[in-house]
């Protein structure tokens, strides 16, 4: 009996997912726990393993296709079962060469086999065929040559009489683009994005942070952070802390709109957006008001691991009160970064550049880097907007204030 490979329970509100592709191929040997192919679902892409070793025998649903939870994608057969199945037809067919190789040694009947083959010959020819056979045979096939021969030349020199050669006409061989299906990551995340416009009142505010004390924190202490921890000291941790104490005094952008009602909560979830080959993905640091830095950095370092080998669990990924995003990673400047539903406010870090500011009347030269937040105006009102941000802007510029909460 083959073995059952089905697609998992992924989440309480995930009922189908697509096969995105198969790493195996039918025929394939596979250890147990081997990932076989990659789901995705429409919060996260993870592998789907082998639950036993073996063999990859039959592949039922292809990539690209939509299945429901606890739908049969494939049988495996198993690696004690594959080896004692082998050997029972291997034997079979070599005793009954045996008695068919010692028959015609014993037995000497062949012309009577022979009228046998020579009747069944006709319609698969072959040069054991008797000469009266074959010519028979070829006879008969030289005329069928020459009608199809004739009119495939007649009918290109008409062509060429009758018009010039034309472009030839556009071929899957070399198609100008490719049309590929949208994952339903990318489904979801493009829906949530839309809703997000069509239902919420965003807005976008600025401002800028001086990013000196917080380098030169790091620099001063990177080589005892990484010795004492095993994890570097990056800049997210900084951020994640100011965000949470931002949020304590302004609680409307740690709220949601449910119906007629605003909720606010007394917890604070921080999604932290991670980009992907897959799409983007916003895994919470549940309680983050808990976490020290050391603990923040090594679930932002597992998070962005696990979400790019697509091994992030769904239920890390629910829930949320605010997001930061970083598109600084990437080079950006400046951005307005859209909410993700139902959240109130998202908070969007940008590339740190070197720029020339006014401090005590002089110019100097400060790593500087924009910072925007934005929000839902339904439930946030402007004055408490800029009020945010300009709160996560002298935290982030006098860190000593994340320790003595001034």
């Amino acid at each position: 009996m083959p073995i059952e490979l089905k697609i998992p329970a992924v989440g309480e509100s995930i009922t189908e997912v697509q096969i995105s592709e198969w790493l195996k191929a039918e025929g394939d040997s596979v250890k147990q726990d081997e990932p076989v192919a990659v789901i995705d679902s429409e919060k996260t892409t993870f592998d789907l393993p082998a639950s036993h070793a073996g063999k990859l025998v039959k592949i039922l649903h292809q990539a690209g296709e939509t299945v429901a939870v606890g739908t049969v994608v494939a049988h495996l057969k198993a690696e004690g079962g594959a080896a004692k199945a082998e050997p029972a037809p291997e034997k079979t067919p070599a005793k009954s060469e045996a008695k068919s190789v010692s028959e015609p040694k014993s037995k000497k009947p062949q012309p009577a086999e022979k009228p046998k083959t020579e009747k069944a010959q006709p319609a698969e020819p072959e040069p054991e065929n008797p000469k009266g056979t074959s010519e028979e045979e070829s006879a008969p096939e030289a005329p069928k040559a020459e009608p199809k021969a004739a009119p495939v030349t007649e009918s290109k020199a008409a062509d060429l009489k009758a018009s010039p050669p034309v472009a030839k006409p556009k071929t899957p061989a070399d198609p100008e683009e490719d049309v590929v299906p949208m994952s339903m990551l990318r489904r979801t995340v493009a829906r949530r994005l839309v809703e997000a416009q069509q239902s919420m009142a965003m807005l976008t505010t600025f401002n800028e942070v001086d990013m000196s004390a917080v380098q030169t924190l790091r620099k001063e202490q990177q080589e005892n952070f990484e010795k004492q921890h095993q994890v570097k000291l990056g800049l997210m941790s900084f951020f994640v802390k100011a965000a949470v104490d931002a949020l304590k005094k302004f609680p409307q952008l740690n709220a949601e709109v449910r119906g007629d009602n605003i909720v606010y909560r007394n917890h604070f979830d921080m999604g932290v957006a991670i980009a992907t080959e897959r799409g983007l993905v916003v895994p919470v640091l549940r309680h983050a008001e808990r976490l020290g830095f050391a603990e923040l950095e090594k679930a932002i370092a597992d998070f962005a691991m696990r979400a790019r080998e697509g091994k992030l669990k769904p239920d890390e990924l629910d829930g949320g009160t605010f997001t930061i995003t970083n598109g600084g990673a990437f080079g950006s400047l400046l951005s307005t970064p859209i909410i993700n539903p139902p959240q109130a406010g998202i908070l969007g870090m940008h590339t740190i550049q070197e720029r020339p500011v006014a401090v005590q009347g002089q110019v100097v030269i400060r790593p500087m880097m924009y910072v925007a937040l934005t929000y839902d105006h339904r439930i946030v009102d402007g004055r408490e907007a800029v009020l945010f941000l300009r709160r996560i802007k002298e935290t982030i510029e006098i860190p000593a204030r994340m320790l003595i909460e001034v």
